[in-house]
């Protein structure tokens, strides 16, 4: 188990929530969170009831949880529309006319949505999507940039029953096929293109190319987002439709019919450490429940906030962070289509300025990166209306909280700092900002709800500041319920370990003061700026061009995305390496996966370090790039020569 650094264990600088934030925010004291959480964990039944109660059930639950490891109900029983939450209840609440989504382009265009015309638009689409046809449960996938069209899309596809599969926009055609092919989709609803760093995204082009493998496929609804001189698009005639002319032939009235709780709202797909992505399955009431709950109390929000999630709709953050927490606390929203870089690194500054943000959620790696850009970025921006910074996708260290605490916050707004995963579906560990002591580098104490703990290999809780596995004991209300078409994947990785207990994946540590400390992922996933990668994804990518006849691919600690992506490639016999060759193979799993997975650096090996019995070993391969050196037992080795060699390599 990987041991905390001698910096982190030493961390004592303590930053209490100020007296005026705590007077105003939901929980005031520690005292509260602990009497909350104590009630939340011994009789979760009653303290979910009156989470759940909060929004719009057509018919209520029976029992509050059926658990039966590993398979959770939660609301037994009880109806809802998670459309009806989000939207339709704020038009007799006295939110009708407030801004739901104030929406920047990233040439500079806006527009903003109230929450009467946001149910208007996505009435309207439901319309769109059952006059082609789909049906409860069928799979509609998305693939689309960050504009209003993407959230209206997820929401009326929850107001019809459907389940939504949203795709990063990021990701190739490739990556397209493979989800494709996993959930079996109908339909895919896209964008002609999508800007950013002033280039277009070829959307529909990267859809049509998928399409060429994937046949299935009956009805492709795009999206007009740069027009037909930035972005020309064929349209397969029976096939695909333009959005807005499909709008104007139906009614912008629908009424949200209720699904059962445990009904499946979307599929989401993230990396796991075998070459096939995981179909991470959410369902309405318990998602919901958890995503609203957390918004309320970990961003503090309140009727007058601007908040503004920076993430892409295309990853769990932008689902419970963007779309459905948010909403369902009726709360105004910024978001923003295009990179914080672009023109400069002014950009998310002149936004928060403008719009007047005043809860802010963004990832360590962007923080690292307006470190890098300088101070006279935010400095010369008016940053006054924050009151709450966040981070999210990864540990942040303590030197960048300290900037972003500093610089953005002014030292005096409060910065949860979250852990949670795709398949925790909402925030799991956190600050509470109006009472939880916050210190730079800890994700802090556990969430209501959540029995959190950290193990080690034989199942005892470990001491103070020992590294083990971090693990949840007992049933949440926004946990994963299966890996979609694969219940055995399901039990075997996230249930396997410890009998009836989530294992996460991560390692982690608890101080003396119960804080938790996430060390990082146990298995051979990547955290690139945030997003999860399977090491053998990459690996899979570069093996399928021509030249290469083995790869193994590791992390290495970066800067800015907190992992870089290592290679290590042997090429097929006869062929010669150089520079142009290696761009070639970066240019090559961009094209498979996305522009997100090209490695950072790429080593060519005669051999890769290997057991006697063939198996690669990655910990070796770990241990050259982060230090340039072996240590411990390679007995195992195959050929010690492979080592002296990439060590000759890595210091050149």
């Amino acid at each position: 188990m990987s041991q905390p650094n001698k910096s982190s264990l030493t961390e004592e600088r303590i930053f209490k929530p100020s007296k005026d934030f705590s007077k105003k925010a939901r929980i005031k004291s520690m005292a509260q969170y602990k009497r909350m959480h104590k009630e939340s964990i011994e009789k979760p039944g009653v303290f979910w009831a009156k989470e759940a109660k909060e929004l719009a059930w057509q018919k209520k639950w029976t029992k509050a949880l059926d658990w039966k490891a590993p398979y959770a109900k939660w609301f037994v029983g009880g109806k809802l529309n998670v459309c009806e939450s989000c939207v339709d209840q704020h038009l007799t609440n006295g939110r009708a006319n407030k801004a739901a989504i104030i929406w920047e382009g990233e040439p500079g265009e806006n527009r903003t949505l109230t929450y009467r015309q946001l149910h208007r638009e996505v009435c309207n689409f439901s319309n769109v999507l059952l006059a082609k046809g789909i049906k409860p449960k069928d799979r509609v996938m998305i693939y689309m940039p960050m504009t209003p069209e993407a959230v209206i899309a997820m929401l009326a596809c929850a107001r019809i029953g459907a389940v939504h599969s949203v795709i990063f926009g990021g990701f190739s055609a490739e990556s397209i096929v493979d989800r494709l092919e996993d959930c079996q989709a109908k339909a895919i609803i896209t964008s002609d293109g999508g800007y950013r760093r002033g280039g277009v995204v070829p959307l529909k082009k990267n859809v049509d190319d998928a399409l060429k493998k994937y046949k299935a496929v009956e009805t492709v609804i795009v999206h007009q987002r740069i027009g037909k001189e930035g972005a020309p698009v064929k349209m397969k005639r029976g096939r695909d439709v333009w959005w807005h002319e499909e709008a104007a032939q139906v009614s912008s009235k629908h009424e949200a019919k209720a699904f059962d709780s445990e009904h499946p709202l979307f599929i989401l797909y993230t990396s796991g450490s075998t070459g096939k992505p995981k179909g991470i399955l959410h369902t309405c009431g318990g998602y919901l429940t958890g995503t609203y709950a957390t918004c309320k109390y970990i961003f503090d929000m309140q009727d007058d906030d601007v908040y503004w999630c920076t993430a892409d709709v295309g990853w769990i953050t932008g689902h419970s962070y963007i779309t459905y927490g948010p909403l369902a606390n009726g709360v105004t929203q910024v978001m923003y289509e295009g990179a914080p870089n672009f023109p400069d690194f002014g950009r998310f500054w002149d936004l928060v300025e403008k719009y007047g943000v005043t809860i802010f959620y963004t990832a360590p790696t962007a923080i690292r990166a307006f470190i890098k850009a300088g101070d006279h970025f935010p400095e010369s921006r008016d940053l006054s209306s924050l009151r709450l910074l966040g981070t999210v996708g990864e540990p942040i260290n303590p030197e960048a909280w300290m900037w972003y605490h500093r610089k953005i916050g002014g030292e005096r707004c409060p910065i949860v700092d979250t852990w949670w995963q795709t398949e925790t579906g909402a925030i799991m560990i956190s600050p509470l900002p109006g009472c939880t002591p916050t210190t730079p580098g800890t994700a802090t104490l556990p969430f209501f709800g959540v029995d959190a703990a950290i193990l080690d290999e034989t199942g005892q809780e470990v001491g103070p500041n020992e590294g083990g596995k971090l693990v949840i004991r007992k049933p949440w209300p926004s946990m994963l319920r299966t890996i979609y078409g694969d219940k055995k994947r399901y039990r075997d990785t996230y249930w396997n370990d410890y009998a009836g207990i989530y294992t996460a994946g991560d390692g982690a540590r608890r101080d003396k003061k119960g804080n938790f400390w996430i060390t990082g992922r146990l298995d051979d996933v990547l955290n690139v700026s945030g997003h999860r990668l399977g090491t053998a994804e990459v690996e899979s990518a570069l093996v399928s061009h021509k030249v290469v006849a083995e790869s193994a691919v590791v992390g290495r600690p970066h800067e800015i995305k907190g992992q870089g992506v290592v290679a290590f490639v042997t090429v097929k016999a006869g062929v010669k390496t150089s520079d142009a060759m290696a761009k070639e193979l970066r240019n090559h799993v961009g094209h498979v996966i996305g522009a997100i997975a090209k490695p950072d650096e790429i080593y060519f090996t005669p051999a890769l370090p290997k057991t006697r019995s063939g198996k690669i070993m990655r910990r070796l391969l770990k241990e050259l790039v982060a230090t340039g050196k072996v240590s411990g037992n390679i007995t195992t080795l195959e050929d010690h020569k492979v080592i002296a060699d990439l060590q000759a390599q890595l210091k050149k």
